[in-house]
């Protein structure tokens, strides 16, 4: 398939770079020149402008970092909207309902269809092709597009909806979100207590407190404090507070989410938007007084 994409970040570029791989054409464009050559050299083709690739190709893929730069890239000035070619914008983004909807009804004045497909894994899951891709749009378009997807990740069809996809990766990111730091307050406990954090870890992953943050992040990134998960603090709070704003439209009850909320205003205001998002830790160990450090030293066994 030939195949347009927006977006060589983190996440987009090893999902560019499997598509590729697969024998698929891209056009690539990317702010960075850098990130571009990257593709370039493994056979992909430079394009100057999101217009240049929506230009060339009948299928754009984006994979974008906030809701400004999708709306920007899919329907501003030299946009995919003034393509002379392009009939699909898949978007790989996270970008709220409300906004898939806007952007999925300004290109239909244009007959373009928008596939709003963002998805959850992390830059692991990119670089692996593990990454789950929920695709709301019309059943039609899925099928067409399915075996594209179906390289960078396991593909879901959630609705025909515009902006389903969309609800369904804020619920999937609330929980990812509450599991880092939930399980965050939980160990700060133990290790206040005098628990060994390792242990701490290695019970609940055996019991039923067992979490995807316990069973990935901490045992890699947390304990042995390299923070180094590859999920931006920034990234995780515009999630969740785009959950926070999709909740309040429907009359949620929000109780949960809303303390989640808080502490992850806390976390991007003490450790900065670029930091990894497993940092959430940090503020709480400040409170705590305590570090959990499961660093062993040398000369023992695990």
């Amino acid at each position: 398939m030939d195949i347009g994409f927006i977006g060589l970040g983190k996440m987009g570029l090893p999902m560019a770079r499997r598509l590729v791989a697969a024998g698929h054409t891209l056009t690539v464009y990317d702010t960075r020149r850098e990130a571009v050559d990257t593709l370039v050299a493994l056979g992909a083709q430079a394009a100057s402008s999101p217009k240049d690739v929506a230009d060339r190709t009948e299928t754009v893929m984006a994979s974008l970092p906030s809701l400004d730069i999708s709306l920007a890239v899919a329907t501003g000035k030299d946009g995919v909207i003034e393509g002379k070619r392009v009939k699909r914008l898949v978007d790989l983004s996270t970008t709220g309902s409300r906004m898939a909807v806007k952007i999925h009804d300004l290109l239909a004045q244009k007959n373009i269809v928008q596939i709003d497909s963002p998805v959850s894994g992390g830059v692991g899951g990119a670089e692996k092709g593990t990454l789950a891709v929920m695709v709301s749009g019309p059943r039609a378009e899925f099928d067409r597009l399915k075996p594209a997807l179906d390289v960078i990740g396991k593909v879901f069809f959630i609705s025909e909806k515009p902006g389903a996809g969309q609800t369904m990766k804020l619920a999937n990111n609330y929980l990812s979100a509450t599991a880092i730091v939930a399980t965050s307050e939980a160990v700060v406990m133990g290790v206040k207590a005098g628990l060994d954090p390792n242990v701490m870890i290695d019970v609940i992953n055996a019991g039923s407190g067992l979490n995807t943050a316990s069973r990935d992040k901490f045992p890699k990134s947390v304990l042995p404090r390299t923070f180094d998960f590859g999920f931006a603090t920034g990234l995780m709070v515009k999630d969740v507070r785009l959950c926070l704003e999709e909740m309040k439209g429907m009359g949620l009850s929000m109780e949960v989410a809303e303390a989640v909320g808080r502490l992850w205003e806390t976390v991007i205001r003490e450790m900065g938007p670029d930091s990894d998002f497993t940092a959430a830790i940090k503020p709480i160990e400040k409170a705590a007084g305590v570090e959990v450090n499961g660093i062993k030293p040398q000369g023992l066994s695990k």
